[in-house]
């Protein structure tokens, strides 16, 4: 019979809660050795990352997306891969795929499995909107299932895996839409923004010098799996939950819950609402930001904390919103200030 683990106490858990928030800060601060700035958005790709999710990072070209992709893989002791994504770019660049070879000794051929560079365990899809649909769909298996099919045959890619993908919002001519099947299995969306004065100074001062910054390696790939494993085990109390499916059910147009009734501006702008996947990430997002704060346990603060990069990017607004220069940020926040935190269900 199986031996059962005893349940840790209140002083282990305390430890490694304290614990967790020192490994994310040590991560923090290396990362900001060489990217100036954008805390948020370290703290937003830091969350992905220990929540087993994906992310994907939006912003004007010049901003520091992929330098921040690439430091990030400099602190981990995982295998890094780029794709440069390119309207001529085919799915089989990057899964893989089979190729004939031949035994010098026999002369007999078969085939044998080319891996591609989606086989890392953290990969950037960088530029992801420039190529077609059809590649862009070769990401959607690896990215919910960690795994990839090629010649009928599944094939499993080492834990842990994250996906970034780095897209430029004002380009449009030659890039293709994510469909929303696509933007749904990132977790996040993160908006990376200008910097200010004093970062833009420090940001010449390192980069047109003599000296460069360098990053030291802070976690491999057991020591994320343990952690991850640690933010499952996080405690979500059951009103703190239902506010997050609240949230969620307050982005669906005509719902029983549509946030601010049949005049508010879910009504009024969105087309089509968030889906289950959202309030996962809100949850997963909340229990990454509790622990980082020393805490087992999440609260409405923390659910608030990750609702902009959790919803933004899965809201479908309409023709309205556009004519009325509505973005999907300004809805979030109007959701939050709507939505309250009185249960609705009574334990």
């Amino acid at each position: 019979m199986a031996k059962q683990e005893q349940p840790q106490t209140p002083e282990q858990v305390k430890a490694q809660c304290q614990e967790f928030a020192q490994t994310f800060n040590s991560l923090v601060q290396e990362i900001g050795k060489v990217i100036v700035g954008h805390e948020e958005v370290v703290k937003g790709v830091l969350t992905c990352l220990f929540a087993g999710g994906n992310v994907l990072l939006e912003g004007v070209p010049g901003l520091g997306k992929t330098l921040l992709v690439r430091t990030l893989a400099d602190t981990l002791s995982l295998p890094f891969s780029r794709i440069q994504f390119t309207p001529d770019l085919m799915p089989a660049d990057v899964i893989g795929t089979n190729i004939v070879t031949e035994d010098p000794d026999t002369g007999r051929r078969q085939f044998e499995f080319q891996h591609g560079p989606i086989f890392a365990q953290i990969v950037l899809a960088d530029e992801i909107n420039r190529a077609t649909p059809k590649t862009q769909s070769a990401l959607l298996e690896a990215m919910q299932e960690r795994a990839v099919t090629v010649g009928g045959k599944t094939r499993e890619l080492d834990k842990p895996f994250l996906v970034l993908a780095t897209q430029n919002p004002i380009e449009q001519e030659g890039t293709y839409p994510l469909p929303e099947a696509q933007m749904d299995r990132f977790m996040l969306k993160l908006n990376v923004g200008y910097s200010k004065l004093d970062d833009l100074m420090t940001v010449l001062d390192r980069t047109t010098g003599a000296d460069h910054a360098e990053v030291g390696m802070i976690l491999d790939g057991p020591k994320i799996l343990e952690a991850q494993k640690l933010v499952r085990e996080a405690i979500v109390a059951p009103h703190v939950m239902e506010y997050a499916a609240r949230l969620v059910l307050g982005t669906h147009p005509e719902g029983e819950h549509v946030a601010g009734g049949a005049d508010g501006p879910v009504n009024r702008y969105v087309r089509c609402g968030a889906s289950p996947r959202a309030a996962q990430a809100l949850l997963l997002g909340g229990k990454v930001r509790a622990l980082t704060q020393g805490r087992f346990h999440v609260s409405y603060e923390d659910i608030k904390a990750i609702a902009l990069p959790a919803l933004r990017h899965r809201l479908l607004l309409n023709f309205e919103a556009e004519a009325d220069r509505i973005d999907p940020d300004s809805i979030v926040k109007e959701i939050l200030k709507l939505t309250s935190h009185e249960p609705l269900v009574v334990a």
